[in-house]
């Protein structure tokens, strides 16, 4: 395979088209050409090539408008990559019996670069709900299952990971610099929960603990998650046990089922 070299930016050529693939995927519009182009940063030829493969291999779709959104073989493969996910499964019944325990939206994600991946979800039994998505992901920085999962790094992958990152602000309470971030990872490494106390939404607190797995290079975690006007800190503090315990039971879980991976 070709690599990358400094004429391209050192991005090959299916790096590219995987950039191409995931702005449309992830935009919550359909996206026309123009769109694309604007934010692609590619010359228009390679732009419309790199479209019109995506479309012939069936990862786009072209509507009548001329917009494109996300194709037909995208769901195939993402289904199959959910329903083989042995973390998932291995983390299904100790997720499902948080949820039976607190009764709000509980939530499993995996450290991917600087974001936190949504990779399971147990909805809340009450009448509002959060809008969260599984394959959606989340700043890790300002979420307590993105923080909760980076307490997990070795000292050398945290500052690799936090070199160059911007913070932003998306609510008053959001993290905004690097300090303060090592910091709050020092306490939840200390107590062993992390919380989001409004800090990637207004509105949302939750409570998390890491999931660890140094064999797989697996950095993860579980939480909690519910509105502010029904969950407050006192409920956040009763439910930090729970969630620490299913935390624990899943790296442990991890280990005995499936073993190291080199």
């Amino acid at each position: 395979m070709r690599k990358g070299t400094e004429e391209d930016g050192g991005t090959g050529t299916l790096g590219k088209a995987i950039a191409v693939l995931e702005t449309v995927a992830l935009s919550d519009r359909p996206m026309r050409f123009t769109d694309v182009l604007a934010v692609s940063g590619q010359p228009r030829g390679t732009l419309h090539r790199q479209l019109s493969h995506l479309v012939q291999e069936g990862l786009l779709d072209l509507r009548p408008d001329h917009a494109y959104v996300p194709g037909l073989r995208l769901l195939k493969l993402a289904s199959a990559s959910w329903a083989r996910n042995e973390f998932r499964a291995v983390a299904a019944p100790y997720l499902d019996r948080l949820h039976r325990e607190t009764g709000e939206t509980v939530h499993l994600g995996v450290l991917r670069g600087r974001e936190i991946i949504y990779l399971d979800k147990v909805e809340s039994r009450q009448a509002v709900r959060m809008n969260s998505q599984i394959g959606n992901a989340s700043p890790a920085y300002c979420t307590g299952v993105g923080k909760a999962a980076l307490s997990a790094l070795p000292p050398a992958a945290l500052d690799a990971l936090l070199d160059g990152l911007e913070f932003r602000r998306f609510t008053p309470q959001t993290i905004a610099d690097r300090v303060s971030l090592l910091a709050e990872l020092a306490d939840i490494r200390a107590c062993g929960v992390a919380y989001d106390r409004e800090e990637h939404e207004p509105g949302i607190r939750c409570v998390a603990a890491p999931i660890v797995d140094p064999g797989r290079a697996l950095a993860a975690g579980v939480s909690v998650t519910g509105p502010a006007y029904r969950v407050g800190p006192e409920q956040l503090a009763a439910w930090a046990p729970h969630v620490r315990l299913a935390a624990e039971a899943i790296t442990g879980e991890l280990s005995a089922r499936l073993g190291p991976q080199r």
